[in-house]
Formats: structure tokens, C-alpha cells, sequence
């Protein structure tokens, strides 16, 4: 095992520290492992807290600021936040207006976000609400969830309702603007190689030489099949065909092709032109794009594709001014 690391099971905390003193502008719980914007809690805004297990970084500390998250909490990698952290997240945003929970659908998250919201909702009587995201079409089930995995949706999904919340929205409409992006985003991804949990020591699983595997899991679960190495076009085609038949998309989309940690920039911009010639061909254009490793899975070679339906309002969301570590623009 080759990382940069000092001992494996510090990766988290040590993690934290360096993102303490690279982005002076958030605040970090160190002992809850809570990453706050700086100026939490906003007064009069609804507070939006996400988080999940570490490893699949700039998702979901590096995602916290102005026009985003209000915080995030952090597991060990790839294990869920246990709920004390997810309440000391929700108590220091309640700005009075009630929290968000943004929740991938990942069993161990959904109960603990759960509890978390029950016991703020019993200890302060703060309005909590959690959307789920699952938005992943490889597979029903996989062996952390009961239901699709929440994969690159929630990266569109959080930067969008960041944005209306920035804007004074009610809790309650933010809400249902993150359920109408969920029911609108549709994501799937391949991998080339493994990941190596520190704690581990070793590759999460086997993927022979000259094979992939086409619907894995941010966490190494399996996906649809595997397969020979192919060209990019057609891995393209392989993630792009699966959403299209899933949801009925039509002109103006978000397009966002993610890496998963190890694959370079220039590789996903080859993926990108060949999913945008595969979606041109299709009738549907592209109205906003992103490129690049934003929902990771440690160092696994590898990428997914989403697609979110967008209109008027999601562009204009989309648009708004956004100052967080790993999302920034117009601020």
C-alpha cells in the first residue's frame, strides 16, 4: 500500500486537520469531525447538513460554504457518521428556520441521519427533513442499500438547493425542490481498478487485467457485469444508454462526468465528448456541464455519468454564486 498517509487509522482526523488550515474561511468540529461554514448557523436560512463515510472527497466537506452545504460530518472511510456527529451538525446550523438532511441512500446513513433527526427534533423541537438521493440506475440493490445508491445526483442536487436556501426559501419548499431534482437525476459509473481502504491494506476487491466493471459502487460494490477493456466510446455508450432508458430526458440537461479519484483530467474530457456525441445523436443538448473528480472513491481508475433534467429554475440555482472548496464560481 502506497499513500500518503501517516498511520491508517489517523487518515480522517489528519485529513481534517489539513482541511482546518487550507480553508480558514469553515470551521471544523474536531471532535465531532464536523465541517461548519464559517458563519454557521445563518440566521433566518435553512441550515443544509449532508455527509457520509470519508474517502469520496471534495463530497461532502469540501462542498461546505456560501450557496452549498452548512456542514458536513465525516465517517471513517467509506463507514456512515454515527448520529451524535449528525446532530452536533444539525444544532450548529439551525439558523430557526429547520435543517435539511441530504442523505445518500446508503442503509447505514439513512438510520443514522434518522436518528440524528429525531433526537434534535425531541432535544430542541428544530424542524428536521431528509431527502434521500438514489439516483444510481446499475443496480436495485447492492450490498449497502435497500433501494438504487446515491451517487453524482447529490453533487447537482447540493449545489442547486444550496442556492435556493441561499435565497430565504422555506424549509418546506426547499425540500421538495431537492425531491423534484432527485426524481429528475440519473447516474452510473465503471471502474478500471480497485480502491485500497487504508485500514485494509489492500485492493477492496479484484478486477483482473483487461477488464472492467461497468455499474460499480463509490464503495467497490459490484455493478452489472464485467466486461473487456473498451474504448471510450463505448464505455460512454455502456453508462449513457442504461439512464436514457431509465428516464425520459429531453433538451437541456446538466451533464456531469465525475472521476473517481485515479483516472486524469484529459481521460474525462474524452468521455465527456463522446457521452455529449451520444446525447446530441439522442435529441437532447447539453445546457450546463461538469468535468471532474468531485464524488471520488479514494484512488480507483474510474468514472460515472449523471444526468439531471434541468429548466429555467434549476439553470438559474445552478448559476447562483457558489464559494466552497470544491464548487466555486460567480462569488
Amino acid at each position: 500500500m502506497k499513500k500518503l498517509i501517516n498511520d491508517p487509522a489517523d487518515v480522517v482526523a489528519d485529513a481534517l486537520r489539513g482541511m482546518a488550515a487550507a480553508h480558514p474561511r469553515l470551521r471544523v468540529d474536531h471532535e465531532n469531525r464536523v465541517v461548519f461554514r464559517g458563519d454557521a448557523p445563518v440566521q433566518g436560512k435553512v441550515g443544509l447538513v449532508s455527509g457520509g463515510g470519508a474517502g469520496h472527497e471534495p463530497m461532502h466537506g469540501g462542498f461546505v460554504g456560501p450557496g452549498m452545504l452548512d456542514a458536513a460530518c465525516a465517517g471513517e472511510v467509506f463507514t456512515s457518521p454515527v448520529p451524535y456527529q449528525m446532530v452536533a451538525a444539525t444544532q450548529g446550523v439551525d439558523g430557526g428556520a429547520g435543517v435539511l438532511h441530504i442523505v445518500k441512500n446508503y442503509t447505514g446513513d439513512v438510520m443514522n441521519f434518522e436518528m440524528a433527526a429525531e433526537l434534535v427534533a425531541a432535544e430542541s423541537g428544530t424542524e428536521v427533513v431528509t431527502v434521500v438521493v438514489d439516483d444510481d440506475v446499475a443496480v436495485q440493490d447492492s450490498l449497502y442499500t435497500a433501494g438504487r445508491r446515491g451517487v453524482g445526483t447529490t453533487v447537482l442536487l447540493e449545489k442547486i438547493v444550496g442556492a435556493a436556501a441561499a435565497e430565504g426559501r422555506p424549509l418546506a419548499a426547499v425540500a421538495d425542490l431537492a425531491r423534484r431534482i432527485d426524481d429528475s437525476g440519473r447516474s452510473m459509473g465503471m471502474a478500471l481498478t480497485s480502491c485500497t481502504v487504508p485500514a485494509a491494506g489492500k485492493p477492496t476487491f479484484d478486477l483482473p487485467e483487461g477488464e472492467m466493471e461497468i455499474g460499480i459502487g463509490i464503495h467497490g460494490e459490484p455493478g452489472r457485469r464485467r466486461v473487456p477493456i473498451a474504448p471510450a466510446r463505448e464505455v460512454a455508450a455502456m453508462l449513457v444508454e442504461p439512464i436514457l432508458a431509465d428516464h425520459a430526458f429531453t433538451d437541456g440537461v446538466i451533464c456531469f462526468v465525475n472521476g473517481l479519484g485515479g483516472t486524469p483530467l484529459i481521460e474525462l474530457y474524452v468521455v465527456y465528448a463522446e457521452v455529449a456525441a451520444i446525447l446530441e445523436e439522442s435529441g437532447i443538448g447539453i445546457a450546463r456541464s461538469l468535468v471532474g473528480p468531485y464524488m471520488t472513491s479514494l484512488e480507483m481508475a474510474g468514472c460515472s455519468v449523471t444526468l439531471l433534467q434541468a429548466d429555467d429554475e434549476l439553470l438559474r440555482l445552478w448559476d447562483a454564486p457558489v464559494d466552497t472548496p470544491g464548487l466555486r464560481w460567480g462569488a
